[in-house]
């Protein structure tokens, strides 16, 4: 027999007579760049949790790999056995922070290469993320009676599916990935909508598996405070939803609501869901309302961070040098050069200061000769703003797009095409068109790798929460 309690989000501790398996953990707010908090919240005693045996880490997103909570378990010995077996992906970043951290034990998995510990086989499940640098598993966990298999976010093919029946036969519980998240979409003026081609693909993976029994998985946070806007223009399905459509499309499979602080009892028997069953993790509060997907209300403007008119001075100090004296020069050395003159892009930065109020700048790469001019133009055809507490940030190597790109104080546009004589061409739909800002601060390994550094300088050796 296999139980699985739910801490919260993608947090599992999965318990098998003699082994003690903890996923993914995020547990304190606030998570990813101070984005987000946990939705629903949850009152978490650590002193209550049981000793893991293993940790496993699916990858380095910030809602699966946290580093406040990393840094605070590697602090507390009650948690962790000495001897913890910790499962990675293979991702140079990750590990170099989880060593910077001091763990030690650290096993790279494989895609189905089987991890005995104790009384249980642990086997880590591909993921076909192509395009994306991170590096990704599920878990199979398996004792010899029953088989629980927890997707995350991983996506799936028919081979893979075909590949668990072939280890284990049928699995008995199921952990699905059901929310196609659209983070950043409301920022890149990119579809506010339920995409059909992703969602589908979560319903056509349980109906591959046929699991005895499925709940949904991950996907428990929501935006705090004055980011609380962008709920609704990010979370396009609820786990209620899914769970009806998996009713209707795949007939015959148990399912249930699956929240922090209820426990799932596996055995040959059947599956049984006691819930907020827990002596160490409850919910506090259901604030799931706060997440309704209406992606036409009302948006708040721009606005930097800084309260500080002094420090608000500083950062636009830093800011006109940049536009006025580096900007320009950069981008006439970008690679990206000869696309902006072939769409003879009319493009224009506005940077937002704490009050509302902008300073806007030009560039029109239609010209033999394009300068940075001062002012709006009545011809825009790629338009970013973004508020000077994060442009300074990109500037000086502090912030990340990971928080920009998702706070919704940078927003863009696009409407670029070309006349030539009887011809209209058009940017292709779909495409991302590449923005001057993005090209300047790429969102590369070494600003992925600086932003988790960061948060370990931050909580590194601390065993308060």
């Amino acid at each position: 027999m296999i139980k699985t309690t739910l801490i919260g989000h993608a947090s599992l501790l999965i318990q098998s007579k003699e082994t003690t398996i903890l996923t993914d953990p995020v547990w304190f707010d606030f998570l990813w760049e101070e984005i987000n908090v946990l939705c629903p919240s949850i009152d978490l005693n650590t002193d209550k949790i049981p000793p893991v045996d293993v940790l496993n880490i699916s990858h380095r997103h910030q809602d699966h790999f946290d580093v406040r909570t990393l840094a605070f378990l590697r602090q507390n010995k009650a948690i962790l056995k000495p001897d913890v077996t910790i499962l990675v992906p293979k991702d140079d970043i990750l590990i170099d922070v989880l060593k910077e951290l001091e763990f030690e034990n650290i096993q790279v998995v494989a895609d189905f290469e089987a991890i005995r510990v104790k009384d249980v086989v642990l086997t880590p499940t591909p993921s076909l993320n192509e395009g994306d640098y991170y590096p990704e598993h599920g878990l199979l966990v398996h004792d010899s009676e029953v088989t629980v298999w927890n997707q995350v976010d991983t996506v799936v093919s028919p081979d893979v599916i075909r590949h668990i029946h072939k280890l284990y036969g049928e699995v008995d519980f199921a952990h699905a990935r059901f929310l196609p998240l659209l983070e950043g979409n409301f920022s890149h003026h990119q579809a506010l909508a339920l995409p059909p081609e992703e969602y589908s693909s979560f319903l056509k993976v349980m109906a591959a598996l046929r699991p005895k029994f499925i709940v949904p998985g991950s996907a428990a946070f929501r935006y705090r405070d004055e980011l609380g806007f962008l709920n609704r223009y990010s979370f396009p399905a609820t786990p209620e939803q899914f769970l009806n459509d998996l009713t209707n499309f795949c007939p015959g499979i148990a399912s249930s609501l699956f929240f922090s602080g209820d426990i799932a009892h596996i055995s040959q028997e059947g599956v049984r869901i006691e819930k907020q069953a827990s002596d160490f993790v409850r919910l506090k509060e259901d604030d799931s309302h706060q997440i309704v997907f209406k992606p036409v209300m009302e948006v708040p403007p721009i606005r930097s961070r800084t309260s500080s008119s002094d420090q608000h001075e500083k950062e636009m100090e830093v800011i006109l040098d940049y536009i006025e004296n580096k900007f320009l020069d950069k981008l006439l050395r970008c690679e990206m050069l000869d696309g902006w003159r072939h769409w003879k892009t009319m493009y224009q930065l506005e940077v937002f200061g704490p009050n509302g109020s902008s300073e806007s700048w030009n560039i029109d790469f239609g010209l033999e000769d394009p300068k940075v001019q001062k002012g709006e133009s009545a011809k825009i055809n790629l338009y970013e703003g973004i508020a000077a507490s994060e442009l300074y940030g990109l500037i000086e190597g502090t912030a990340s797009w990971d928080y920009v790109g998702l706070c919704g104080n940078y927003r863009t546009f696009n409407n670029v095409y070309r006349i030539g004589k009887d011809a209209v061409e058009f940017w292709p739909t779909g495409r991302k068109f590449p923005q001057p800002l993005i090209q300047m601060f790429p969102a590369d390994r070494k600003m992925d790798r600086e932003k988790f550094m960061k948060d370990v300088r931050r909580w590194k050796g601390k065993t308060g929460e």
